[in-house]
């Protein structure tokens, strides 16, 4: 065994150390609203329920330790005293972790994640529409716990008004967790879901992904293609050339000759579905713009 004190590392290397170890952890997508009313959509795994009564919810957007910066949805709360708390299941998690993306201040995450924007009754932030459970949230109270990069600040959350998608319900209106399939967080690219375990997403670009609004309309439209099919696709910084899905269709097609027969757009989507399942994101796009 190893063992050390905090301040013997570095602080990426704890804050690795710590999500690895502390693990998995709940997610709160949070949605809030600037004072001008522009809205902003991101994840926190420094996330629980603290109290039923009154109930109260607690996150916490950590101080960036690259450069000592804090999160727009920080600068949110402090400014609103509001904030939606979104609940993730899996059918949602490729989209929630495109909107981690750090996209300039401005940007709507509910458009670039490819996201439904529903008007709440009784705060300003908006809902996520695809989450199967949204939790409206006055601000009680913001404790900051430092002031260097990787410092937390702890958003303790009163819940107003809770809402509940029919489908996760059981007949007595308590909440089945097979339906709701949630997925929680834990170390480095790890993932775990309430059905199957872990399994991994790799982490949105360090550059700005296209974002699923940047989608053609019959790929956002599209009746096979899934919301976590469109949050892969979406996460690419440019889209493949087209001499690089020329090469590509000329070596499948002489590989496969059947391959020649996927010319109908329901056919595309379908085999381009097939490799997003394997994690192919490039032969994807290649297909679909075949």
């Amino acid at each position: 065994m190893i063992s050390f004190q905090p301040k013997e590392l570095s602080t990426a290397k704890l804050h690795g150390y710590l999500l690895s170890a502390v693990a998995p952890r709940p997610i709160a997508f949070a949605s809030t609203v600037d004072e001008s009313g522009q809205p902003n959509l991101s994840p926190f795994s420094f996330f629980n329920v603290f109290s039923a009564n009154p109930p109260i919810l607690v996150f916490s957007p950590a101080r960036r330790v690259s450069n000592n910066t804090v999160k727009d949805t920080l600068v949110n709360v402090k400014a609103t005293k509001e904030v939606v708390i979104n609940i993730v299941n899996y059918d949602l998690v490729q989209q929630m972790s495109l909107s981690s993306t750090e996209y300039p201040k401005g940007v709507n995450e509910f458009e670039k994640a490819g996201l439904t924007m529903l008007k709440s009754d009784l705060v300003k932030p908006f809902r996520v529409g695809e989450s199967p459970v949204q939790l409206e949230c006055k601000v009680n109270q913001v404790i900051e716990l430092g002031d260097q990069g990787g410092a937390g600040s702890l958003v303790i959350c009163e819940v107003v008004k809770l809402h509940m998608a029919s489908e996760i319900l059981n007949e007595d209106n308590t909440i089945n967790q097979e339906k709701l399939d949630v997925v929680a967080r834990a170390g480095g690219s790890y993932y775990s879901r309430a059905k199957m375990g872990f399994f991994q997403i790799p982490k949105p670009l360090s550059t700005l992904g296209i974002g699923v609004d940047a989608l053609p309309e019959e790929i956002k439209n599209s009746m096979i293609l899934t919301g976590n099919d469109l949050g892969m696709l979406a996460n690419v910084e440019s889209l493949p050339t087209e001499d690089e899905v020329k090469a590509f269709l000329k070596d499948r097609a002489e590989r496969y000759p059947s391959f020649k027969a996927v010319n109908t757009l329901r056919a595309k989507h379908i085999l381009a579905q097939s490799f997003l399942s394997y994690g192919d994101v490039d032969s994807a796009w290649k297909v679909l713009l075949s």
